[in-house]
């Protein structure tokens, strides 16, 4: 019997209907078999959990210091006693969980078990419409009230570009920072030569106005977080949904990835005048090492620094090379025997919340920061 041209036509016309496209991949799969259908829709089902319901938690109990317009001020342990140690988490685009990310892998809990009383963390908001025009002495003030607060004298611990901000705040305030410790800090962004570096120099200032710009005058984090997986495509695109894919089965996996996706998928949005200022003023032109930078009506100098000084940095990290924060040490007013530096295998993620490295490295770190 020759084919039916109604049917054919019909069928023809189904399929080319985008809503019917997901119906016939089900029912390809199903056609594979019940197990292989199942996989899949796990699989699915995960991506959406991952890329839409996951939000970042931090994982050590706290309490809520101070509420200000930048920050969540959050305290760990007990307060009182001693020195408190201030963690400054990154102000790039995530939240502060990178500090305290999952219990037993978290620099909060080290920190906490290794001779330290009392933690506070900088928990940075995602920038709203009206907080575009806000400016980087805008946060730096509000580091010196939450100094203040915990009593006007901290060991300043500065992660990635909280780094600066903590270096700028030991060069502004030198009676205020008790021992100042710089991990994956990009202080001397001349130094080295990562991608950051070659990106940022490469690039015309109007890129990062027009990124400003598409942002309703935020720095979108989801902007941020697309640069940020471009660096490494291969592994974003392709790797990460292969290695997912083959372990949907194991709870395990599935429990460490939703934990590292629930950060990294959820970036914050970032004050475009801040933005633009870091972009122009620090890895532009460098001001900072320069002595050129003016934070809170004065020229800053790093070498007003004259606290013991500890820069950590990663052998592989791509986003803040060794160089730019080991190189610190030029720059800085502290005496070369009050300043330890330390170079650990891994990369800038890893300086923060890998298990190795908060293991072999940050405990002496923090009997470091007791004994100041």
């Amino acid at each position: 019997m020759p084919p039916n041209p109604t049917v054919q036509s019909s069928e023809l016309s189904l399929a080319s209907v985008p809503a019917f496209w997901p119906m016939a991949m089900a029912a390809s799969l199903l056609e594979q078999g019940s197990e292989l259908y199942a996989k899949n829709l796990k699989f699915v089902e995960e991506e959406i959990k991952i890329h839409e319901e996951l939000r970042p938690k931090l994982a050590t109990p706290n309490r809520v210091r101070l509420d200000l317009r930048t920050m969540v001020l959050r305290d760990y342990g007990t307060p009182g006693g001693s020195i408190p140690v201030l963690v400054d988490a990154p102000h790039a685009g995530h939240t502060a969980m990178i500090a305290d990310y999952h219990k037993g892998q978290s620099l909060i809990e080290t920190l906490l078990g290794n001779g330290i009383k009392h933690v506070a963390l900088t928990d940075w908001k995602s920038a709203t419409d009206d907080m575009k025009d806000l400016e980087i002495d805008n946060y730096l003030a509000e580091v010196v009230v939450a100094i203040d607060d915990l009593g006007g004298r901290v060991n300043l611990v500065g992660l990635c570009q909280g780094g600066w901000v903590a270096a700028m705040i030991a060069a502004r305030f030198p009676d205020k920072v008790n021992s100042l410790v710089l991990a994956g800090a990009p202080i001397d962004t001349d130094a080295g030569n990562g991608p950051i570096k070659r990106m940022v120099h490469d690039s015309q200032m109007s890129f990062y106005e027009d990124l400003v710009g598409l942002g309703g005058g935020l720095m979108k984090g989801k902007f941020m977080l697309q640069g940020w997986k471009n660096m490494h495509p291969e592994q974003h695109y392709f790797t990460d949904q292969v290695d997912l894919y083959e372990h949907i089965d194991d709870q395990n996996y599935l429990s460490k990835e939703e934990t590292f996706e629930s950060w990294y998928e959820n970036p914050i949005d970032l004050p475009g005048r801040w933005y633009l200022q870091v972009i122009k003023q620090l890895f532009k032109e460098n001001r900072l090492t320069k002595g050129e930078f003016i934070g809170l009506g004065r020229k800053l100098d790093l070498h007003d620094i004259i606290c013991p000084t500890y820069l950590l940095g990663g052998a592989t990290d791509d986003i803040t090379t060794p160089e730019q924060v080991l190189d610190a040490a030029k720059y800085i007013g502290t005496p070369k025997d009050k300043i330890e530096h330390k170079t650990v295998p891994g990369g800038h993620i890893g300086l923060f919340m890998g298990a190795r490295t908060l293991k072999e490295h940050w405990p002496g770190i923090a009997q470091w920061i007791a004994a100041q």
